[in-house]
């Protein structure tokens, strides 16, 4: 007698079914590619063979149920690998659906020797999962937990690849992170640590740790999400003027908690305490280096509860020396843990502690049962919030829509890149033309990448077609669409796409159309994605590699003398474009270039007597 396929085995078999039959995104992961054409095939046999390999697991689990000894079908429960410890009301949760195995303090050896018994692993910090222990797995993991925000111990495209769900556990920490930023910022000022240690080393020094008062004074929140709102709200209850640069943050949000939202120039250049809550990017790398600094208030206190690489630490110390920063008091750092002989540790003026941010027992607990609840139901088949890679899109759309992909990535990547000011992005229209009938163009993977391009340079939020919308309304970005019907051939899904952002300021004033949003649109030519429009300047280059855009007069030798400049500084140009709309008036130029210019190039390129204004670009 064949045995009846579970529930849960059903339900994924229809998921997949649909997926594939309806063009439907599923409830798997989808694979974003670059821009090189050849990668395109790729995504078609990796998502024939991912869609193979999901098909086998569940035929495999249809073929592992078992009877009772009345012959009764019964599934046995998944098998749940819990690496580092966790709370015990987490724990609880797991073991009520599944059989947990808690092996802390693993070797990599060990872990991939237990890995292909496993159907979900949980992990901190400490573990990494890597590409080998999904391939140790064999296909058999489905979801991987990790008990906290940072998800980099964990290789995100291997487990999209060997299709695993990854999610984390963003919100439970809130409210310890912004507690021990207020801890640190009083005790600093008042030079807690310093006088205990003082006390205990048997000296009485009541004049040397004479601290600062906090009220009245000027904090600036560099990153005004959960945590950084949360310390905002304490900081006005100390009586401290809150000022705050997050270029998400919806400006009405902020009125409400009594903050004034402002340019990153103007948050450092005013504050008497700076306090970072921003995510570790490569837009945010080491952003507090020696020019950064010197732009400060002399005696400010710096503040750091978020990620220590934002800090360029030989430059803190050589500001503490100089005065320039009076104190600072940091939680993480760029490697941890520190150096033993770390100059920044040993600083006198530096209040240091081992990355206790979210170490509160509440907190702890709150991890636990988020991820609990969040493992649990990944198994069960259900999509998650907290999913930090995507669900799966069937092969055949992805093979169409891979360029346009790529491209709506680039051109909200771009558009973000041109806003400037502190009264933060809220509202982005995204223009597809084509000439498809609307209901036959489905959109949410475009719109979930451009939404990607907006908000990941700038934040620890990774975007993808299940959180992409969730992401979006928590920032407080409205994202609205339009299709426009054009007449081309219905054999290409989108003619074009056009990204407007409005009610900002941007640092590329031709950028603007005479409604006053910032505006990009892009097409795709024989496979690659082009930039067509800047504003109301027609333009066709290649989106790789970076881009300098150019206002100038129109006029002979302008790209002469740019590139001649540009090739002094050994930097390679790609390709140049230059578009009009009335001749001998203005233009725009845009040069692709492999290498970003330095500020002495970039300040020679300002000094052309004809260029107007100009902006360098990252893709």
């Amino acid at each position: 007698m064949a045995s009846t396929p579970s529930p849960h085995t059903t339900h994924l078999h229809s998921l997949i079914s649909s997926s594939i039959n309806h063009n439907k995104p599923s409830n798997l992961s989808f694979f974003h590619t670059s821009s090189n054409p050849s990668s395109f095939k790729l995504i078609h046999s990796f998502s024939t063979s991912f869609s193979s390999t999901i098909s086998n697991v569940l035929k495999t689990a249809d073929v592992s149920l078992s009877r009772d000894l009345n012959g009764v079908v019964s599934t046995p429960k998944p098998t749940i690998l819990v690496s580092e410890k966790l709370g015990e009301a987490g724990l609880d949760l797991l073991r009520s659906f599944a059989d947990v195995d808690c092996s802390y303090d693993l070797s990599p050896q060990d872990l991939c020797a237990k890995i292909s018994l496993c159907d979900a692993l949980i992990v901190r910090s400490g573990t990494k999962v890597t590409r080998e222990v999904f391939e140790a797995a064999q296909g058999r993991i489905k979801v991987v937990g990790r008990a906290g925000v940072g998800i980099d111990n964990v290789d995100l495209q291997a487990a999209t690849e060997f299709g695993c769900l990854v999610v984390n556990a963003p919100t439970a920490n809130t409210i310890a992170a912004a507690e021990h930023g207020i801890a640190l910022l009083t005790s600093m000022a008042r030079n807690v640590a310093q006088a205990d240690a003082s006390m205990k080393a048997g000296k009485w020094l009541r004049s040397k740790y004479v601290g600062v008062s906090v009220v009245g004074k000027t904090l600036a929140v560099m990153g005004f999400g959960k945590v950084g709102s949360e310390v905002a709200r304490r900081a006005k209850g100390l009586g401290m003027h809150v000022i705050a640069h997050d270029p998400y943050a919806p400006a009405d949000r902020a009125r409400a908690v009594g903050v004034d939202l402002v340019s990153f120039e103007q948050a450092i250049r005013t504050a008497d305490f700076i306090s970072l809550h921003m995510p570790l990017t490569p837009a945010t790398n080491k952003v507090f280096n020696d020019d950064t600094f010197a732009k400060m208030k002399k005696g400010v206190r710096l503040i750091n509860v978020a990620r220590g690489g934002v800090i360029d630490e030989d430059a803190l110390v050589r500001a503490l020396d100089s005065g320039i920063v009076a104190q600072a008091a940091l939680d993480v750092f760029t490697v941890e843990p520190p150096p033993k002989d770390s100059k920044l540790v040993q600083h006198e003026n530096v209040t240091v502690t081992p990355h206790l941010g979210a170490s509160t027992k509440e907190a702890q607990e709150g991890v636990a049962i988020e991820i609990a609840e969040a493992v649990v139901g990944a198994l069960n088949g259900e999509l998650s919030a907290t999913a930090v890679n995507a669900p799966m899109v069937p092969p055949e759309v992805l093979s169409e829509l891979a360029p346009y992909v790529v491209l709506a990535e680039k051109l909200g990547r771009l558009a973000v890149q041109l806003v400037t000011g502190g009264s933060g992005i809220q509202s982005v229209k995204v223009v597809y033309k084509s000439a498809r009938d609307p209901d036959s163009l489905d959109t949410r993977l475009l719109r979930a990448m451009v939404t990607k391009g907006i908000i990941e340079p700038i934040s620890d939020t990774i975007i993808n077609l299940v959180n992409a919308d969730f992401s979006a309304k928590q920032k407080g970005l409205r994202i609205s669409e339009e299709r426009i019907i054009v007449d081309s051939s219905p054999e290409y899904p989108v003619e074009s796409i056009q990204v407007q952002i409005s009610n900002v300021q941007s640092k590329f004033a031709s950028a603007l159309l005479e409604n006053g949003n910032i505006s990009i649109e892009g097409k795709v030519k024989y496979g690659i994605p082009h930039l067509t429009r800047v504003g109301p300047f027609s333009v066709d280059v290649s989106l790789e590699g970076n881009l300098i855009l150019c206002k100038q007069v129109d006029q002979p030798g302008m790209i002469g003398k740019v590139g001649n400049i540009l090739g002094e500084s050994n930097v390679n140009v790609s390709f140049m474009s230059v578009g009009r709309t009335v001749k001998r008036k203005h233009a725009i130029m845009a040069i692709g270039v492999d290498e970003e210019p330095d500020k002495d190039t970039q300040k020679k390129i300002g000094e052309v007597s004809a260029v107007e204004e100009f902006v360098f670009l990252k893709l």
